[in-house]
This record gives structure tokens, C-alpha cells and sequence, in this order.
């Protein structure tokens, strides 16, 4: 632990306040935050630093909730690497919560900028809750006593006199900027389509992510993703594809959209795009000519195709989602051909090593219409996950990260208009929120 500088005592008020420190702990960060709690401890005030605080064994979170219970302020030590943090936002939001809900405005929110300026972008929470709140800066070691000061200053309760710069509360917007990483809260967006990776709105429907996100680990997986349309399906495909790439995976997205339609009129025409699409997604040379045999048939060459010039190429498994695939049912002269081959792969995947390497998500939103030996379509084994509406606590929670504070029964009238359809209830509080951004 970094060792900190000692600091004169600084005289008392008399009257000992409540203190929460929320801090990163790295350097400068954490280097502050414990002079900032050596020197508030000296003046006789009781102080909260998690790391000096919470005793080997005690339940940090609860422990944490009952410090902003109990605090008369809340000083925040804001830095670039803190702002994005999600816990962080968390212990601003509540105790903004708990300010805006009590007669005596307590906690009172002290925010320094630790080397992060002023004019740095903030994420759409925190500039909400720190907005019109006066912040300081803090660049270098020589600004510690003066800030130290202050902030005894005002703890004693005396007027602090505002800074020069009349704007130094005000909380930019972000820069369109990429070079930035996301920021873990961001403008309200309208919906159109998946919802991205990095936004804020997606709703998860526990438990059912996480038996994706087990699923998709399982050797010659098949996830089989049915609801109506606009209720995130392809959200989901997406989420539980980003998880399979934490984990070294080869991902693949494929929509049927993509292909022509006179693709869809001959089977083999259809595998064919299928392989080259696979490869091209991949980064693989597309290798159709002098390795499709007239005489095999258009499934067993597509099976020699992945067994071959895909999976044998790759070293991890591949995790490939097929979205959009009602638009294969319109097709019945293709359709039970390429579904009983994805089902003999899935089953060929319980004692061959190859194909344990593949693992497929499927997409659709309609019912399957198409006539199949029940042993052989693939509608029919695997993981079946059909999509909810959301619950009522979901769509509170959405009006949250909206920055609306409803309450259930503004949640309710909206959900009788709606329902839980989570595209929809997006649009109603996407019209809600006073600060609107289309990206």
C-alpha cells in the first residue's frame, strides 16, 4: 500500500460529520483518498474508506449501502479510469437517490476531478447527477491542502466562495469520439433493430442469458431462439456470440437477409453460398471450385466443405449464428434439406471430434410449418429458448436508465398500452425521456 504524506493538523469544527470516500483504488486515486481520510479523521469526523473501513470477512455490499445510508457527504474522487466504472455510477446514482428523496438534501455530493478536467465527457448518468454541482480539480500533489481545506472548510460550515470560472459545475457532453472506450451509461438511443453490445438498454430475462452464455460452451451446442418480431432475438444471438468470443471462439453472424433471392430456388446454389459466406466471414480462402462433386449431392458436399476448408482450419471451436431464418421456411424445395443437414451435424458432434468444434444458434420468429422426419429436424433438440415480454421491475429498471424515476404504477399504465414487448416500450420511453439522441 502507498505510503502518504503527512499533513498538519487541521483545526477541528467540534462537530464530528459522516464521510464516504468513493475512490479508485490505483494511484493517484488511492493516494488521495487515504489523506483525504487521514486528514477528515485528524479533524474528528467519522470517515468511510472502503479499504481501510470493511473487516476481513464483513459483506462488502451491505456494508456499503449502510455507509451512504448514514452519510452526511459524499465526496467523489472522479478520475478518466473511474468515471467508466460501473460501480462507481452505481454510488453516485444512490446517493443522488437518497439526496432527492430527503427534506435535509443529505448526502451532499462532493466531486473532484482527478486528473480528468472539466471538459472531459462524463456518461450520461453521472453528468445527470453531477449537473449544476460545483467540482473541483485536482492535478498535482501541491493541490491536496488546498483542497483539503475546502473541504474542512465547508464540513465547519462555512461559505465557500464559488470559482472564478463560472462554469466549473458543468458537466460537457461526449465528443463524437471513438478513440474514447464506451462509456458504461449512455444517451438515450432509438430503437432500431439490435440493440448494440455497448448500450445501456438491453434488458437481460434471467435466467436465460446465462443458460445461453453455458449452452454455447458445450461441444456441437444448438440454440434454437424463437419470439415474435422486435423482441431481441438478434440482440440475444449477438450477446451469446460475444460470449463464446471471450472465450477464444471463432464467431460468425450469418442473416439469411444477405442472400440474393434466386439463391433460395436450388439447394445446391443455397449450400454454396452458405460455405463461402461461412469462409468469407471468417477470413478464409473460398475453395467451392474443384471441391463440389457433381456426383455426391449438394449436403454431402457441403459437409466435406466445413469437415475440410472450415473446421479443420481453425484451431478453436467456431460459434455460428444463423439469424433471419424464416426466410428459409418460404422455401420449402431447400428448406427440410438444410435443416435435417444442420441436424445431422448436431448429432454427429456426439462422437465425432470435428464437428464438436461447431456450435449453432438459431433464429426465428415464426412457427415451423415444414414437413420433417421428427428425426431429423433440428427444431427439435438442443436448447429451446422462447423470448418473454418483460416484467414489470424490467421496465422500471429500463425507465431508470432512461433517467425517468417511475414509479410501478406509471410503469403499469404504460405496460397496458404495450404490454412488455421490449421494443416497443423503448420507443414509449425513448418519447419520454426530455434529452432525446438518435445515433
Amino acid at each position: 500500500m502507498p505510503q502518504t504524506k503527512e499533513h498538519k493538523p487541521f483545526q477541528t469544527s467540534g462537530t464530528s460529520l459522516k464521510v464516504f470516500i468513493s475512490y479508485r483504488t490505483k494511484d493517484p486515486d488511492l493516494s488521495l483518498a487515504q489523506e483525504f481520510y487521514q486528514a477528515l479523521k485528524a479533524a474528528g469526523h467519522d470517515v468511510f474508506l472502503a479499504g481501510a473501513s470493511i473487516r476481513l470477512g464483513e459483506d462488502w455490499s451491505e456494508r456499503i449501502d449502510q455507509e451512504l445510508e448514514q452519510c452526511d457527504y459524499f465526496l467523489l474522487l472522479l478520475s478518466r479510469q473511474s468515471a467508466t466504472s460501473e460501480m462507481v455510477t452505481e454510488e453516485v446514482r444512490r446517493a443522488k437517490q437518497l439526496q432527492d428523496t430527503r427534506p435535509e438534501r443529505k448526502p451532499l455530493l462532493l466531486p473532484i476531478r482527478v486528473n480528468f478536467p472539466l471538459s472531459s465527457p462524463l456518461n450520461y448518468d453521472l453528468r445527470g447527477y453531477l449537473q449544476r454541482i460545483q467540482q473541483r480539480e485536482w492535478q498535482a500533489p501541491a493541490d491536496t491542502p488546498v483542497l483539503l481545506q475546502e473541504v474542512l472548510s465547508l464540513l465547519a460550515g462555512e461559505r465557500i466562495p464559488e470559482p472564478p470560472d463560472s462554469e466549473a459545475g458543468e458537466t460537457p457532453p461526449p465528443p463524437d469520439d471513438f478513440d474514447h472506450p464506451p462509456l458504461p451509461v449512455a444517451e438515450p438511443e432509438l430503437p432500431e433493430g439490435q440493440v448494440k453490445l455497448v448500450s445501456p438498454f438491453y434488458m437481460e430475462r434471467p435466467p436465460i442469458e446465462r443458460k445461453c452464455y453455458d449452452e454455447i460452451l458445450t461441444p456441437g451446442a444448438l440454440i434454437r431462439i424463437k419470439a415474435p418480431r422486435q423482441m431481441g432475438k438478434t440482440s440475444l444471438m449477438a450477446r451469446v456470440l460475444q460470449q463464446a468470443g471471450a472465450q477464444g471462439y471463432q464467431t460468425v453472424p450469418l442473416s439469411f437477409q444477405l442472400a440474393d433471392g434466386s439463391i433460395f430456388a436450388d439447394l445446391k446454389d443455397f449450400l454454396q453460398w452458405f460455405c463461402a459466406s461461412v469462409s468469407w466471414k471468417l477470413g478464409l480462402p473460398e475453395r467451392l471450385e474443384g471441391n463440389w462433386s457433381r456426383i455426391l449431392g449438394a449436403k454431402v458436399n457441403c459437409t466435406n466443405y466445413f469437415e475440410q476448408h472450415i473446421l479443420s482450419e481453425i484451431t478453436s471451436p467456431l460459434a455460428l449464428g444463423l439469424d433471419e431464418v424464416d426466410l428459409v421456411f418460404q422455401h420449402p424445395e431447400i428448406a427440410a434439406d438444410f435443416f435435417g443437414l444442420l441436424r445431422a451435424w448436431h448429432e454427429d458432434a456426439k462422437d465425432k471430434d470435428l464437428w464438436k468444434k461447431l456450435r449453432l444458434v438459431v433464429v426465428h420468429s415464426t412457427e415451423v410449418y415444414i414437413p420433417m422426419n421428427i428425426n431429423q429436424s433440428p427444431f427439435n433438440v438442443g436448447l429451446s429458448i422462447e423470448l418473454p415480454e418483460l416484467k414489470p421491475e424490467a421496465v422500471q429498471e429500463l425507465a431508470q436508465r432512461h433517467e425517468l424515476r417511475w414509479h410501478l404504477a406509471q410503469v403499469e399504465q404504460l405496460m397496458q398500452m404495450v404490454g412488455g414487448h421490449p421494443y416497443l416500450v423503448r420507443v414509449a420511453l425513448y418519447r419520454s425521456t426530455p434529452r432525446k439522441t438518435n445515433y
